[in-house]
C-alpha cells in the first residue's frame, strides 16, 4: 500500500495538492518518531505561518484510523504512525495479488525510452572502463521495462575512422588469417598496437588510402573490415551474456554517414552554420560553450556529425519519449552542445534528450590508465572475480554442489553490483575482496540472504500452517514488512533518477532488515501455527522481492551457497 499517498489524501492543506504532500513525507531517522513524518518547514512560506502552529493544526485535523493510527505534531514535524496489523497484513495481501509483477506498473505504456550504451569500439578489447556504461544501461533497460515502458537498447558502435585503414594496412603487412581467427579480437588489436608502435608517414598515408577504399565500397577493404566486426561482436557477445546484458540495434557511427546531409541542410536553411577558420560550426559561444563543429575544414565530417544525424534518426524511427546517453563524464560538453544544436533547430523534443553520466572505474592498483599502459580487460576481471569467489565458497561450504555455476553468479554478480551500488556520478575503485565480502554491502550478501530465505521455505514444506492474518505482528516483522513494501519506491526511483544504485542500495537495506527478523523471531520452530504461516509468508517475500531487485540489477541467485 502507499501509504505516502494515503496520508497526503487525508491531509487538507489549502492550495497544495496531495502528490506534492506525498513527496514531502519522509520516513523519520528515528522509528520511535513514527512511520513517516511531513517536515512543515517547507509549507512555512506558502501557508504563511510558523512550522510547529502548521504542525499542531494539521494533527489536529487529521481523521485517524485503523490505517493511520496516529498524527502527532512536534517541533515543526508531523509524525505519522501506521497500524501494525494494517501495515503487515495489507503488504502481504498485495504481495499475494500481484506477486510476479509487485512493484511493476503501467505508468511506461504507449511510452517508449531509448538507451544508448555500452557503445564498443570494432577491434578493440572490452576494458574495465566499459563496465559502468554497460551494467548502468542494462539496468536501466529492465527496470523501465519493469514499468512498462517500449525499451530499445543501443549500442552505437564505434565503427568509423582512419584507425579501420590502419588496421587493414597492419593485417596485410603481418597478418595471418589462421592466427587472427585463433586469437581473435585481442590478435587484431595486436596488429593495430604494432601498427601504432612502428607507424611511419608512408605507412600513415597507407592506412588513409585504405580507409578511403572503405568508404568507397572496395569489396576486398569492406570484406576485412566486416571480417574484423564479427570478430568482435563474437567476443563481446559472450561478455554481455554473462553481464545479462542485451541490444535492439547495434547500428553505429557508420550508419550514419548517409544521413548526415539532411540534417547539414537544416542546419544551413535555419541559418545555424557559419565558418569558422575553414570549418562549418553551430557557433554557441552565447551560450557559454565553444562552437559545435559540424565539418572540418576539409570537409571531412566528425563523430559529432554522426551523433546529430543519430538523434533525428531515432526520433523519426522511435519517436522515443526519453532517449537516455549513458555515457562517462567527461562527455559533458559534447551532449550539452548536441542537445543545445538539437535545440536551436526548434525541436522541442530536444528536452527528452538525457546525458546520463557515471564516474571510472579503476582497480586498487589503480589500473585503468591506457596512457601508462596499465589497461585491463574486463574478461579478466569477471573471470579473476569468478575464481576468487569459488575459492571463498569453497572454504565456507566444501559440500556445495555446482560450485562454477554458484561462483559464476556470484563473482559476475559482484562486478555488476560494484559498479552500481555508489551513486552512478562518483569514481569507483574496485576491490575483490570488498566487493566478496559476505558481511558486507554487496551483492553476495544479498544473495546468501536470498539462499537463507530458501533454506528457509524448504524446511516449511510440509509444516502445519495456520492464518497469517490472525497473528499480531511483532516489531521485526513491521520493520521487515516496511522495507519490502519500499520496493515499488526503490524501482520506480532508480528510473526516475537514472539511478539504479537506489534499487540496489534497497536491496542491502532489506537483507539486513532481513537478517535481524531471521536471528530475531523463531520461523520454523514458531510459538503458533498462525505465527508460523505469517512469518513463512514474509519469508517468501522477501526471497521474492530480494530477487527480483537483484535480477532488475541483472544479477543471478543461486539456491544455496
Amino acid at each position: 500500500m502507499d501509504y505516502k499517498k494515503y496520508i497526503a489524501e487525508r491531509l487538507n492543506v489549502e492550495g497544495i495538492p496531495g502528490e506534492e504532500l506525498a513527496s514531502l513525507l519522509a520516513v523519520p531517522p528515528d522509528t520511535a518518531m513514527g512511520d513517516y513524518a511531513l517536515p512543515c518547514f517547507k509549507l512555512a512560506k506558502r501557508l504563511h505561518k510558523s512550522p510547529v502552529i502548521i504542525a499542531e493544526e494539521l494533527s489536529a485535523g487529521f481523521p485517524i484510523d485503523e490505517i493511520v493510527t496516529e498524527a502527532n505534531a512536534l517541533n515543526g514535524y508531523l509524525n505519522f504512525r501506521v497500524g501494525k496489523k494494517s501495515l503487515v497484513h495489507g503488504f502481504l495481501r498485495e504481495f499475494l495479488e500481484k506477486k510476479d509483477m509487485f512493484g511493476a506498473s503501467a505508468e511506461g505504456n504507449g511510452k517508449t525510452v531509448l538507451i544508448d550504451y555500452s557503445s564498443v569500439n570494432i577491434a578493440k578489447p572490452f576494458h574495465i572502463g566499459h563496465l559502468s556504461t554497460t551494467v548502468l544501461g542494462g539496468a536501466l533497460y529492465r527496470i523501465f521495462q519493469y514499468l512498462g515502458y517500449n525499451v530499445v537498447g543501443i549500442n552505437h558502435l564505434g565503427d568509423y575512422g582512419t584507425q579501420f585503414g590502419k588496421l587493414i594496412s597492419a593485417y596485410k603487412k603481418w597478418g595471418n588469417k589462421e592466427e587472427v581467427e585463433r586469437g581473435g579480437i585481442h590478435a587484431v588489436n595486436a596488429l593495430y598496437v604494432r601498427f601504432n608502435e612502428e607507424a611511419t608517414e608512408e605507412m600513415e598515408a597507407e592506412a588513409r588510402e585504405y580507409f578511403r577504399l572503405i568508404e568507397s565500397g572496395d569489396k576486398e577493404a569492406n570484406d576485412l573490415f566486416e571480417w574484423f566486426k564479427s570478430l568482435t561482436l563474437a567476443y563481446v557477445g559472450k561478455i554481455y551474456e554473462r553481464l545479462h546484458v542485451t541490444f535492439d540495434s547495434y547500428a553505429g557511427e557508420r550508419f550514419y554517414i548517409d544521413k548526415m546531409q539532411p540534417v547539414i541542410d537544416a542546419l544551413k536553411e535555419k541559418g545555424l552554420l557559419v565558418e569558422s577558420q575553414g570549418a562549418q560550426v553551430v557557433d554557441l559561444e552565447k551560450y557559454g560553450m565553444p562552437p559545435f563543429i559540424v565539418l572540418r575544414s576539409d570537409g571531412a565530417s566528425l563523430y559529432a556529425t554522426r551523433d546529430l544525424a543519430a538523434c533525428f534518426y531515432r526520433k523519426q524511427t522511435y519517436n522515443f519519449d526519453k532517449c537516455l546517453y549513458v555515457v562517462a563524464y567527461q562527455q559533458n560538453l559534447h551532449f550539452k552542445q548536441l542537445f543545445k544544436v538539437v535545440e536551436l533547430m526548434g525541436e522541442e523534443w530536444a528536452k527528452d534528450l538525457v546525458h546520463v553520466a557515471y564516474g571510472m572505474v579503476s582497480l586498487e592498483d589503480g589500473a585503468m590508465s591506457t596512457r601508462k599502459g596499465k589497461v585491463v580487460w574486463l574478461e579478466d576481471v569477471l573471470s579473476r572475480c569468478v575464481e576468487k569467489a569459488k575459492a571463498v565458497l569453497e572454504e565456507k561450504n566444501p559440500a556445495l554442489e555446482n560450485k562454477e555455476e554458484v561462483a559464476e553468479k556470484v563473482g559476475v554478480g559482484a562486478v555488476i553490483f560494484g559498479a552500481l551500488y555508489n551513486n552512478k556520478i562518483k569514481d569507483i575503485v574496485f576491490s575483490y575482496d570488498k566487493a566478496l565480502n559476505f558481511d558486507g554491502e554487496t551483492s553476495v550478501y544479498v544473495q546468501y540472504t536470498c539462499a537463507r530465505c530458501a533454506s528457509v521455505l524448504e524446511k516449511l514444506e510440509g509444516a502445519p500452517l495456520g492464518d497469517a492474518f490472525v497473528a499480531e505482528p511483532t516489531p521485526q516483522e513491521t520493520a521487515l514488512c516496511k522495507a519490502l513494501d519500499g520496493f515499488p519506491v526503490a524501482v520506480k526511483g532508480a528510473a526516475e533518477g537514472y539511478e539504479p544504485s537506489i534499487l540496489a542500495r534497497w536491496c542491502v537495506d532489506t537483507a539486513q532488515v532481513f537478517n535481524k527478523f531471521y536471528i530475531d523471531c523463531k520461523i520454523v520452530q514458531a510459538e503458533s501455527d498462525d505465527i508460523r504461516a505469517l512469518r513463512r509468508l514474509l519469508t517468501l517475500a522477501a526471497s521474492t522481492l530480494l530477487k527480483r531487485g537483484l535480477a532488475l540489477l541483472g544479477i543471478g541467485v543461486p539456491e544455496k551457497m
